[in-house]
């Protein structure tokens, strides 16, 4: 009888700390392979700006309550501004804020929408990237973006939903990395 209190103080302490969901989503977008655009060193000047409205990436829909928002642990702006400068180092450029060719990478969403059920959950991602590119003469614009859909039994994880996030940043990333009309451009 005397360990009864210590006992209940024990379950509710460790009750508590169960219960305790993440509150930040972790991304980790990678370099993805970049071919050789260049072997000349072009001097190019990047930008990376976030035009989302909000700073939430993962919304978790319920029916019946408000939306639970998760927020990056870290700013998508700095991350894919860091990938972006190492894929295009790869790529054959030099990154050089003087530069009269200067390109602006616009994150305009970046979102993951949860809608969660008795048996399971689906999640459906959508990534949308702006470039701006500009030399001493023309300016090229052009919009990316990348989907998926994820679903599975009982509720979504954040480890899930990060991979998600990451492989899709990855493969956005990629596709503008290596689009050949983007490198023509950067050439002229």
């Amino acid at each position: 009888m005397k360990h009864l209190p210590l006992l209940l103080a024990a379950s509710v302490f460790l009750s508590a700390c169960a219960s305790q969901a993440p509150s930040h989503i972790a991304l980790n977008p990678q370099v993805p392979e970049v071919q050789t655009q260049t072997r000349s060193m072009l001097p190019l000047a990047i930008e990376t700006i976030d035009t989302r409205s909000a700073n939430f990436i993962v919304r978790f829909n319920n029916a019946d309550k408000a939306a639970k928002l998760v927020s990056p642990s870290e700013a998508p702006r700095k991350q894919m501004d860091q990938v972006f400068r190492e894929g295009f180092t790869k790529a054959g450029y030099q990154i050089d804020p003087s530069s009269v060719k200067h390109m602006q990478i616009q994150i305009e969403q970046l979102l993951t929408d949860v809608n969660e059920s008795t048996f399971g959950f689906e999640a459906k991602s959508n990534i949308i990237i702006n470039i701006i590119a500009k030399n001493s003469t023309q300016e090229l614009t052009k919009r990316y973006s990348a989907r998926g859909t994820l679903s599975g039994p009982f509720s979504a994880d954040f480890a899930t939903l990060e991979l998600e996030m990451n492989k899709l940043l990855g493969q956005l990333s990629g596709d503008i990395l290596n689009d050949p009309e983007l490198n023509n451009f950067i050439q002229q």
